[in-house]
């Protein structure tokens, strides 16, 4: 990682280091200019206690998380969250048809296209929501001036992809099948789209409102086209018959 990426978690000034290194393995955390606080007190803290802010949505957390470590893991966890939820998906739409009760079966999981179909259709819905955080902030920071800063729609997107890690919670319902609890799934999507607003709010520096109507916009363009792949099978025989 460049120094100059360095961020401090408290009042998010540039910082050229986070610790100094002297002689026989002793290290000094840099104190900020700015604020007169540890840039980075998180490069003490243990992994666990790191996640356990990043879960409460602590500004600081998510400052050290994208600013002040190389993590690249986002295109794999987008990844597994994504195939977590094609399988949750094509589960509701196997319940009722006969399944075999065998857990071998489940190798026959991956020759089933609707699985297929489900991933592709969470990958697109992922699509449209960060096509429309980034067409919301496009207009609202780039023409309108909301911010002066420019965009930077690289570290942008790393955000919105590693804010998705709530998605994780999926897990017990993929190993573990039962009736899934509509109330369950609606708080794991509301503490995803709430991890989403902070993960933006703290890479643009801006205010909260700013944030929240950017996941708004990107919700909307999500359900969109969630309409559209449901609405999309009841137009198509009327297309083939028009033309």
């Amino acid at each position: 990682m460049e120094k100059s990426a360095f961020r401090c978690v408290e009042c998010n000034k540039n910082a050229l280091e986070l610790h100094r290194d002297y002689s026989n393995g002793i290290l000094k955390i840099t104190i900020c200019d700015s604020c007169q606080k540890p840039v980075d007190k998180y490069i003490e803290y243990d992994p666990v206690i790191i996640l356990i802010d990043a879960i409460l949505c602590k500004t600081q957390a998510f400052r050290h998380i994208l600013f002040n470590t190389s993590l690249n893991i986002h295109w794999k966890l987008c990844v597994f969250c994504l195939l977590c939820e094609a399988y949750l998906r094509w589960s509701v739409l196997q319940q009722g048809s006969e399944q075999s009760s065998d857990p071998a079966d489940i190798i026959r999981y991956t020759k089933e296209w609707d699985f297929y179909g489900m991933f592709g259709l969470a990958a697109l819905e992922l699509m449209a929501f960060c096509g429309g955080v980034f067409c919301f902030l496009w207009l609202s920071v780039g023409l309108l001036g909301a911010r002066p800063q420019p965009l930077d729609p690289q570290q942008l997107l790393r955000a919105l992809l590693l804010s998705c890690y709530g998605k994780v919670l999926l897990i017990p319902a993929v190993i573990w099948e039962h009736d899934y609890s509509p109330l369950c799934l609606g708080l794991i999507k509301l503490f995803v789209l709430t991890s989403n607003s902070q993960a933006i709010r703290v890479v643009l520096n801006s205010s909260r409102r700013l944030s929240v109507m950017a996941v708004i916009a990107g919700l909307l363009s999500e359900t969109c086209m969630e309409l559209v792949f449901q609405k999309l099978p009841q137009f198509l025989p009327n297309m083939l018959i028009f033309w």
